[in-house]
């Protein structure tokens, strides 16, 4: 772990809320020792609920690298404990190490609070908040075996 990296995360963080880009939050993502992308909350600015400072870094390091994995001594610095999103995101990107500064308590303190979501995860689909009910499995089945026949599939 580098200060300097988590220096960078909060300086983004601070800089683009200030801007008014959207929530007190940045993320940058190294890779043996170089930034490889840069990332601050754009949810309000860009009207997209997914552009958080991790997602926005992912997606900026995996267009540097022009490949979906970012395997292989990687590291997020955010300046917050990532949400259940970002935190699927990291792993999905297969960073290798999470640095974090403010916790998911202290963002709670402002009004970011992701412990809804941490519960909702856990709940059973029936007693969830939004109804999801599962429907065309058939037709779906019949893609996911087509999926596994395919001989030029890159797995992720």
């Amino acid at each position: 772990m580098k200060i300097e990296f988590m220096q960078r995360a909060i300086q983004l963080s601070l800089e683009n809320m200030r801007k008014g880009s959207g929530g007190p939050f940045g993320a940058v993502i190294v890779k043996n020792g170089k930034i490889l992308g840069e990332g601050w909350n754009q949810v309000t600015s860009t009207n997209d609920p997914s552009a958080h400072a991790e997602v926005v870094a992912i997606r900026e390091a995996c267009k540097n690298l022009n490949h979906f994995d970012l395997e292989g001594e990687s590291e997020i610095y955010c300046s917050c404990e990532p949400c259940p999103m970002c935190l699927s995101a990291i792993y999905w990107a297969r960073i290798d190490k999470i640095y974090f500064a403010n916790t998911r308590q202290d963002a709670a303190n402002i009004g970011f609070d992701d412990e809804f979501l941490y519960q909702e995860i856990v709940r059973p689909l029936p007693d969830r908040k939004v109804p999801i009910r599962q429907y065309c499995r058939e037709e779906a089945q019949a893609v996911f075996t087509e999926w596994m026949q395919k001989t030029d599939k890159v797995l992720y």
